[in-house]
């Protein structure tokens, strides 16, 4: 078959990247999506295996900071369009490895943006390059404001400081090389198959587990939430119909405190698992807080609204409802991650391939 396009998406077998993939290989049966990742922690097939079969679906088992590997696969695929989602993403984990994320999210990008701009050059028609980043490079909000997409840059992490120098590249790129390129800032997602370091996986996971449930601080830092879904449907909007060389903010018109958040969620797992009221809540802890902490995200996503037609499809309770009962009856899933059982999956499909 001869497809129209040849799409790249890079970390499509991460979280957010799993479900653009599934979305835009069900959706775009005349476009040839591949899915580059190097199945690093947070990496997992298995959040594919729906689409795994599928003629206009092919992996790509690669790291983005090997330039020979990238510019090889660039030359024989020829990719029209480049959707970038992979990177380093847990705070924490910037926090006691800051170099790991500079050379994923900065070095990674930039030999992403070399490949793209020698593969075309000049020859930019019907072609984009759109980087997906984060609401925390514009840094900390007070109780009041939004993030706009002309907030100034302040990141106060390693992580969300590797996420600001990608966005500064890609834009050079557009201004130097003529890159036609789109970026969206996000505000914090959740949902199925997120790996269960994140704050809302996790604690699903403890309140199964009757674990502690532990809360940075006093657990008033407020935070805009997604639903995965929705974020996906964004994507595939910007990459569609998003203006060249412009900036748009994704967020869920949802601002919670994560103790808020955290109460609600221990309120629906009990009444899921049939436990007494408040009896998941007694497994709230405490924690010393951690460096750099951001008070409040919030993103002003009325540009998005406006001009694509993009809104949230679901309330929080809603989607944090609908989350919780995907991982409830996909325990098996969640507890391979947990274990580490699901790389023998891999090791399955390397010896099919």
């Amino acid at each position: 078959m001869n497809y129209k396009k040849s799409i790249l998406i890079t970390g499509g077998a991460g979280f957010i990247g799993s479900h653009t993939v599934r979305r835009f290989v069900k959706r775009y049966s005349e476009y040839q999506i591949y899915n580059l990742d190097a199945l690093t922690y947070a990496g997992n097939l298995e959040n594919l295996k729906d689409v795994e079969g599928k003629e206009n679906y092919t992996f790509l088992h690669g790291d983005i900071t090997d330039a020979h590997f990238i510019e090889t696969i660039f030359k024989e695929y020829r990719f029209d369009g480049i959707i970038h989602l992979a990177a380093e993403s847990h705070v924490d984990r910037s926090i006691n490895d800051p170099l790991i994320f500079a050379k994923t999210n900065i070095l990674g990008t930039m030999v992403l943006l070399n490949a793209f701009c020698s593969l075309w050059k000049d020859n930019w028609e019907g072609k984009r390059f759109y980087h997906i980043s984060t609401d925390e490079v514009y840094g900390s909000l007070s109780e009041n404001g939004f993030f706009k997409e002309a907030s100034p840059y302040s990141p106060n992490s390693p992580y969300s400081a590797s996420k600001a120098g990608s966005d500064h590249f890609v834009r050079s790129y557009g201004e130097t090389y003529g890159l036609p390129y789109t970026i969206t800032n996000c505000s914090n997602n959740y949902g199925q198959n997120q790996f269960p370091e994140k704050l809302i996986p996790l604690f699903i996971n403890n309140v199964i587990h009757e674990r502690p449930l532990p809360v940075y601080g006093d657990g008033n830092y407020t935070r805009d939430w997604l639903f995965v879904v929705d974020h996906a449907i964004a994507i595939d909007l910007v990459f569609h119909k998003g203006r060249i060389k412009e900036t748009y903010n994704i967020g869920g018109f949802n601002e919670w405190k994560n103790i808020d958040l955290v109460r609600l969620l221990c309120q629906q797992m009990d009444e899921k698992l049939g436990r007494e009221a408040g009896y998941s809540e007694k497994l709230i802890t405490y924690v010393k807080d951690r460096p750099g902490h951001d008070l409040r995200y919030a993103i002003n996503a009325s540009k998005i609204n406006q001009e694509l037609g993009w809104y949230p499809s679901v309330t929080f309770e809603e989607g944090l409802s609908k989350t919780i009962d995907w991982y409830l009856c996909n325990r098996e899933w969640l507890n391979n991650v947990t274990s580490g059982a699901y790389k023998e999956y891999y090791k399955a499909q390397n010896q099919k391939s």
